[in-house]
């Protein structure tokens, strides 16, 4: 666990008026957009399936940093510090009972030998590794940065790409990656693409598990009929991912 960064950041961290956006913790900024410091910095090098989101927002990475402050104060190491912190607010409430039901409907959990993927929040949780393409949280305007603009196509998020979530990639070889979103999905395939993760590696179509894409979560997962879905949800392509995915899986290794 590269714990350079954190190290550095400490002092900050120990000192409660440091926020999510305190300068302080900046890393970086070019025009509208900023990246601060937060303790995301642990990797699961055991992991088989890595969850891949866009970034952490604000009321993420402020637990994040009252965790490894706590952490801190009550002496713990540096990679103490950084595992409690990563798992302050993992993929909570319906996100989380989203994700476990995707997961299995494609067989993962079969791939994995376990009975269920909520298990990877628990019991067997050195299977999973959470992560983002931008790990450390990114504001647009001092506002939680919502994917515009996109990573591949700006520069400076980019450089971001590729100095703290590729290192991560290379670091997991042989686990699968489940991106969550077109963001996170169209980063996974650009790194794809340039042979840094094979195609194998990629579980690409999953639908976000968020509670605002309800509909077709409800559809992949056949509790909704066809006939039943509005029009801003196309079946076809739904069953396309959801076949393609249970292919893959049965594919893995």
């Amino acid at each position: 666990m590269n714990t350079t960064l954190f190290s550095q950041f400490s002092p900050a961290i120990r000192d409660i008026n440091t926020k999510a956006d305190s300068p302080t913790l900046l890393l970086g900024a070019q025009g509208p957009l900023s990246i601060y410091y937060a303790p995301f910095d642990a990797l699961n090098p055991q992991a088989r399936v890595v969850l891949v989101g866009i970034t952490p927002g604000r009321t993420q990475a402020n637990n994040a940093l009252a965790e490894a402050r706590r952490q801190l104060l009550d002496g713990a190491s540096a990679e103490q510090a950084l595992r409690a912190a990563k798992k302050t607010g993992a993929f909570s409430g319906a996100m989380r009972s989203n994700l476990v039901a995707l997961m299995d409907h494609i067989g993962l959990q079969r791939w994995l030998g376990i009975g269920s993927c909520e298990a990877l929040f628990g019991a067997s949780g050195e299977l999973l590794h959470t992560t983002s393409v931008l790990p450390y949280p990114v504001f647009l305007n001092g506002d939680n940065y919502n994917g515009k603009p996109d990573p591949i196509d700006n520069a400076f998020l980019r450089s971001v790409v590729q100095e703290h979530f590729v290192p991560q990639v290379r670091a997991l070889p042989t686990a699968v990656f489940v991106p969550l979103g077109p963001v996170a999905t169209g980063v996974m395939q650009r790194l794809q693409d340039q042979g840094v993760v094979s195609a194998r590696q990629v579980l690409t179509g999953l639908p976000h598990p968020s509670g605002a894409n309800a509909e077709r979560i409800q559809y992949f997962l056949g509790r909704k009929a066809a006939a039943a879905l509005s029009t801003k949800t196309d079946p076809s392509k739904l069953d396309a991912a959801r076949q393609a995915l249970s292919n893959q899986v049965l594919q893995l290794s």
